[in-house]
């Protein structure tokens, strides 16, 4: 089992480049197999997600061709299988996304109930109210949901929450549905932009993406296009908690300054520095920490993907702070893993009490979901001592060489497989 062992302690200084977004590409991907032309992505994130959802396309017929570890070309018109095997795709939650793409284009869809990080409940109700507002006859039997329609006619959708999902869903079927689609209430997240621009780049007609009202104008056929993902918000974001964190000096690259607004405002908010450039940020922290409150909301609010990080970082500033989490209820597993290294934190309902401490020491902890796996390496980085953190395999999910990329700012961490890799780490550190 492969863990990562952490010295801490030491300011992370240099600058580091963010990836592609992987919740933005899981969908463009799926989306890509809606022409019978080929299409080429790039600046793919190479995380498990997404390798684990290009292993499902290719199994349901869709021919996939790596060109790099960040390119791909993918080409659907071989598709004969509308059905998604479990096995292949239960690890991840993004695996809906195939849905939309393939009742879109197919008119008929069967796709495993999702997976993923288990952060509370996340109903696909919304998924399937605009699948059936388009015309489609959707049941769930034996675990698959099972969508088919003679075919697919514009509607008006209101959605009742704001999910990025069911909006990204909605968008691909209604591109190639009879008519127009409004979707109101929509989700503005930057991957849904991005997902609308790819989509359109192969000649769908949608308008008003990163508003609360989408107008889609379907199509007969979609065209072969070339397409490049946008940066990816929350690994830049989990870079510069780790500057504030352990009071380093970091420029985050290759990323759009004007998604990261959220984050940033806390930052500044609890005492750091904050510089802007035209496609980076540099995070400096050279004083003690400040306390705030922060509630996680849907864009262009806190991201509840940045919750975790937010918190590491509060539980060592100065005075108390709050913590509310209105997106997923399950997300402050974490705590008890952080109250390990001396975090004092109380969670009462969707809400963390924090009191600052002075410092982490470094502990065993254990890895619960994705972002709170990032937010426990971040701790270690800024705790005394060693810290070891089991099922990194979460981490991996959607962070792309993070001990590398952590390593080139000057942090003291590996992956490691054996206590003999242990022992020869604590060798090397001291």
């Amino acid at each position: 089992m492969e863990q990562y062992v952490i010295k801490g302690g030491i300011p992370l200084v240099g600058e580091v480049e963010i990836g592609g977004a992987k919740n933005a590409a899981l969908a463009i991907l799926a989306a890509a197999i809606m022409t019978n032309e080929t299409v080429l992505v790039d600046n793919l994130p190479d995380v498990k997600d997404i390798n684990v959802l290009l292993n499902a396309m290719t199994e349901i017929g869709a021919r996939v061709e790596r060109l790099d570890r960040h390119t791909a070309k993918i080409n659907g018109a071989l598709i004969g299988d509308f059905s998604v095997e479990y096995e292949s795709i239960k690890r991840i939650r993004a695996s809906y996304y195939l849905l939309g793409a393939l009742l879109g284009k197919y008119k008929r869809a069967q796709v495993p109930l999702p997976g993923g990080c288990d952060i509370g409940t996340r109903p696909i109700d919304q998924h399937l109210k605009g699948f059936r507002a388009l015309g489609a006859e959707v049941k769930i039997e034996h675990g698959f949901i099972i969508a088919e329609a003679a075919r697919l006619r514009g509607s008006h959708i209101y959605l009742d929450v704001v999910s990025v999902g069911a909006t990204i869903n909605i968008m691909m079927a209604a591109s190639m549905a009879d008519g127009n689609t409004v979707i109101e209430n929509a989700a503005k997240e930057p991957h849904v932009v991005d997902v609308a621009n790819f989509l359109n780049s192969m000649g769908a007609n949608i308008k008003g993406a990163g508003t609360d009202v989408i107008r889609i104008r379907g199509v007969e056929s979609l065209h072969k296009t070339e397409y490049s993902i946008i940066p990816d918000q929350i690994e830049a974001g989990t870079f510069m908690f780790a500057a504030a964190v352990t009071k380093g000096d970091v420029t985050v690259k290759n990323v759009i300054p004007k998604h990261l607004e959220a984050t940033t405002a806390k930052l500044l908010e609890i005492g750091c520095e904050i510089k802007e450039l035209d496609d980076a940020v540099r995070v400096v922290c050279s004083k003690g920490l400040k306390s705030t409150n922060v509630k996680t909301l849907p864009y262009p609010g806190f991201p509840t993907d940045m919750q975790p990080q937010i918190t590491v970082a509060l539980a060592l500033a100065k005075g108390t702070s709050m913590v509310t989490e209105s997106i997923f209820e399950n997300r402050f597993k974490y705590v008890d893993e952080l109250a390990r290294m001396g975090a004092d934190i109380r969670v009462k309902g969707n809400t963390a009490f924090i009191d600052g401490v002075g410092r982490y020491t470094g502990a065993q902890i254990c890895t619960p979901d994705l972002r709170a796996g990032a937010a426990l390496v971040i701790a270690g980085l800024a705790a005394e001592g060693l810290t070891i953190i089991d099922d990194i395999h979460f981490i991996e999910r959607g962070y792309e060489r993070f001990e590398e990329k952590l390593q080139s700012l000057g942090a003291q961490m590996e992956k490691i497989s054996s206590d003999r890799e242990l022992q020869k780490f604590k060798f090397k550190v001291g």
